[in-house]
């Protein structure tokens, strides 16, 4: 059973989706893959306390590493890519190449890359973190200029502000 809540960010509005309890989607506004709206289940607060009490704690500097219970809907590479992004450092970033190689397969960028592309939790499964080869900003589902806040204020060189 699903369930969703919508919350301000200063990342703009955030569609936050549990199901059986537990935390299964992060969704931004205009997010590339966001699933239909239909299957977000009812709209309800309850499950969503700790998410936002720790999304709070995150945007106000004092969250670095997210402990909440994730339900990561996925194939099995998918799920494999999602949990070496949540191996990256706060303020830190990997390429699509390091990422492959840490699973084990160098050739595997493009895989990972596609992968990345489809976390479904943005922000707490930070797929933000993960760069080209060269160091510059690629693709992100929630957008280049979101990426590049988020990377900035995890860096400490930008405060949150709000986007819209």
């Amino acid at each position: 059973m699903k369930q969703h809540t919508v919350i301000d960010s200063p990342y703009g509005a955030l569609t936050l989706v549990a199901e059986d309890g537990a935390l299964c989607g992060l969704y931004m506004t205009d997010q590339r893959h966001r699933p239909d709206e239909e299957t977000f289940g009812a709209r309800d607060e309850r499950p969503f306390a700790e998410t936002e009490e720790q999304l709070e704690a995150y945007f106000s500097g004092e969250l670095k590493d997210f402990t909440l219970g994730l339900r990561l809907n996925g194939t099995p590479f998918q799920r494999m890519v999602w949990t070496q992004l949540r191996k990256i450092p706060y303020g830190e970033t990997r390429s699509y190449g390091e990422l492959a190689a840490a699973l084990g397969n160098p050739a595997a960028s493009r895989a990972v890359g596609l992968a990345n592309g489809r976390n479904p939790i943005g922000i707490i499964v930070p797929c933000h973190r993960v760069i080209g080869a060269s160091g510059g900003l690629t693709g992100y589902g929630g957008g280049l200029e979101r990426k590049q806040r988020l990377l900035d204020f995890e860096r400490g060189t930008a405060v949150p502000e709000a986007l819209f």
